[in-house]
């Protein structure tokens, strides 16, 4: 379970292909001992298993299996050594939900369609798939490449969110260009309501 506040960036360092899934080493700022084989990291958005850790000089690396399904639902499929990515340690009991609730499971990718930057912030409109555009509402939140998003504005299948300078600096979303897909994962809350609206509208 994680917030979806980004506590570092990390970058990847090598991509090892393993049949249907790869192995992605990925440097970071974490120290080495503060992290566990088999423990839960968010890589840009999507949850993975630590398999292995290790320290090469001054940075820290760990390493992690993307298999099949997070390649076919993610943007993962696109990393390369040099590729910067956000990252967040999964909570622990007494942590501050600073953010929302996010899993780490990706429901798809949505699509950067404009970005206006003003004032040291920068405004980013999404063209999401339709069959998630239904659970994302207006002062709602997202988990967009693995950050805790607030909604702005929704139209159809396009919304918007806005970046503070903060977040600018200590993300990857200053990076981002149009065209690009971003991991989407849409509220568990809005997921679960719309489950329950349609399990009441279904009974006789």
């Amino acid at each position: 379970m994680f917030t979806g506040l980004v506590s570092d960036v990390g970058e990847v360092g090598r991509i090892e292909p393993r049949g249907e899934l790869f192995r992605a080493r990925i440097l970071c700022s974490y120290l080495p001992e503060t992290i566990a084989l088999g423990a839960s990291i968010a890589c840009g958005g999507p949850c993975l298993t630590v398999v292995g850790v290790g320290a090469s000089g001054e940075r820290t690396w760990f390493e992690v299996d993307v298999a099949a399904e997070t390649l076919a639902r993610t943007n993962a499929r696109d990393w390369k050594p040099g590729r910067r990515i956000n990252l967040e340690r999964s909570l622990k009991l007494g942590d501050e939900l600073g953010g929302h609730i996010v899993t780490g499971h990706v429901d798809g990718l949505a699509s950067i369609v404009a970005i206006e930057d003003f004032d040291g912030m920068r405004r980013i409109a999404f063209r999401a798939p339709k069959e998630l555009a239904r659970f994302i509402a207006e002062k709602g939140s997202v988990s967009l490449d693995g950050a805790s998003l607030t909604v702005n504005s929704v139209e159809d299948d396009v919304f918007s969110v806005l970046l503070i300078p903060h977040t600018l600096k200590v993300t990857t979303w200053g990076e981002r260009r149009i065209g690009d897909d971003v991991n989407l994962e849409v509220d568990l809350m809005a997921r679960y309501a719309a489950r329950l609206g349609e399990s009441i509208g279904q009974k006789p």
